[in-house]
């Protein structure tokens, strides 16, 4: 908590203001930031000076890992954060390969089950390194990346956390993953949750121990509608312990992660919290 604490104040001290050309709204910047989160002791990074809600975020995550493609299914699972991108940007509506209703195309989960090679066939990365780290094997390159100039034009939405590569050391998994954008106020503890909770899954299903997650950020900022309420309310709430993140033991496999596994399989004890903050988002 107090490393995020430590950003927010960052940006609000040293930030830099640009216009975002995406959404035409200012932001206050600021360009490299690193957070370190202590998946061996569950020190669950749960925002606690505003409450925050997990459930949406491992939905979201266990859409990715299934390789979902269509806000349907994202929904069906718990998580709304799809709806908007596969169905109201205009540039997405105009593309001729949008399928149509809901159809998110080829970003995320799609590009870490299925990178398409030139021959035709596919890259399965989730299940190459999921197989490796099984076995002990760390060739330096168990990655899952999502991010693929050369089909953005198949996709509703580039990502923004768009790697995640782990590390074996023993029987000690650690992750690194990289964020190329990130909204500090609104979207940063949604990452925080998954970043989290992908080692600890990826741990249990591959029999590995949790270390250290890694999570590296480059464009940090705040929007300037976002800032009074941040400056001003958050940034003066003290924060309170970590809770801890439980999943059922029961999970065991990256079949189990495809198949069954739902939201209701991850639980949180010991959050408390302030009230909540709604930041507004910005499309």
């Amino acid at each position: 908590m107090k490393q995020y604490l430590e950003l927010c104040q960052r940006i609000v001290d040293e930030g830099v203001w640009v216009t975002n050309e995406r959404t035409g709204k200012r932001c206050l910047t600021v360009i490299d930031a690193s957070l370190n989160y202590d998946v061996a002791n569950n020190q669950f990074p749960l925002v606690t000076t505003r409450k925050s809600f997990y459930k949406a975020a491992i939905a979201e995550l266990l859409g990715y890992l299934r390789g979902y493609d269509n806000a349907s299914q994202f929904r069906a699972i718990g998580c709304n954060t799809w709806n908007a991108n596969a169905n109201q940007t205009a540039a997405w509506l105009a593309n001729p390969n949008r399928k149509g209703e809901d159809d998110m195309g080829r970003v995320y989960g799609v590009q870490g089950r299925s990178w398409a090679k030139p021959d035709g066939g596919s890259v399965d990365q989730l299940k190459k390194l999921v197989d490796n780290l099984t076995n002990g094997i760390d060739d330096r390159g168990e990655i899952l990346s999502f991010y693929n100039p050369g089909e953005f034009h198949l996709g509703c939405l580039r990502p923004c956390m768009h790697t995640h590569t782990f590390s074996l050391l023993g029987d000690d998994l650690y992750l690194t993953s990289y964020q190329r954008s990130c909204d500090v106020p609104l979207g940063l503890n949604f990452n925080q949750v998954q970043v989290f909770t992908l080692l600890a899954l990826i741990a249990q299903i591959t029999g590995k121990k949790p270390k250290m997650a890694y999570h590296r950020l480059v464009n940090c900022h705040i929007y300037e509608d976002q800032l009074p309420m941040l400056r001003d309310v958050q940034l003066k709430r003290e924060p309170f312990p970590s809770p801890q993140l439980h999943i059922n033991p029961k999970i065991k496999t990256l079949k189990d992660i495809e198949t069954w596994v739902t939201v209701d399989d991850f639980s949180v004890t010991g959050y408390q919290h302030h009230d909540p903050i709604k930041y507004p988002f910005s499309e």
